[in-house]
């Protein structure tokens, strides 16, 4: 409009734009990304398997694996929960096997924790056992040489004296 050369001019041929990357398959999800959220109108019968973040807040009949696992202040789940990371702010019913748990002062769970890191809001409510896993305790036992035997929990006196434990 404004320049100083021909009006007829041929425009200049445009460059093909380069072919959009491919999406990521499921598998390759980037950690931080937006979970998978189960709504308040929704019950799933059934077991349920994410390699991400999945987030209930609706009813959950079956067992859950997922990455990080939050259970939302409404939601309810009858079955184990499997996670590194779980938050809970509802109602579960069953066991929970995580590296972090954390209830907020909604949680109700009846059943057993296993965990290396609990956090536990004032309100929250427990029925059941909490078993505190270590990262030695994943490790494979220690070798027979050792002359020690039986459990090593609350032992460090009896092992550190060679005391045989039973």
């Amino acid at each position: 409009m404004f320049s100083k050369g021909s009006r007829h001019e041929p425009a200049a041929a445009a460059e093909p734009a380069p072919a959009p990357a491919p999406a990521p398959a499921a598998s390759e999800a980037r950690p931080g990304g937006v979970p998978s959220i189960i709504s308040p109108d929704l019950t799933i019968v059934g077991d349920l398997r994410s390699e991400g973040d999945l987030q209930v807040d609706g009813t959950v009949e079956g067992d859950i694996t997922s990455r990080t696992l939050t259970i939302g202040e409404g939601a309810t789940v009858n079955g184990a929960l499997r996670a590194e990371t779980v938050r809970i702010y509802g109602r579960v019913t069953g066991q929970i096997d995580a590296k972090n748990v954390a209830l907020a002062s909604t949680a109700q769970v009846d059943g057993d924790i296993s965990h290396e890191s609990l956090s536990m809001e004032a309100g929250a409510s427990i029925e059941g056992r909490l078993a505190r896993r270590t990262a030695s305790a994943a490790r494979p036992a220690a070798p027979a040489s050792s002359g020690l035997t039986g459990s090593s929990a609350g032992a460090s006196g009896a092992a550190a004296s060679g005391a045989k434990l039973s």
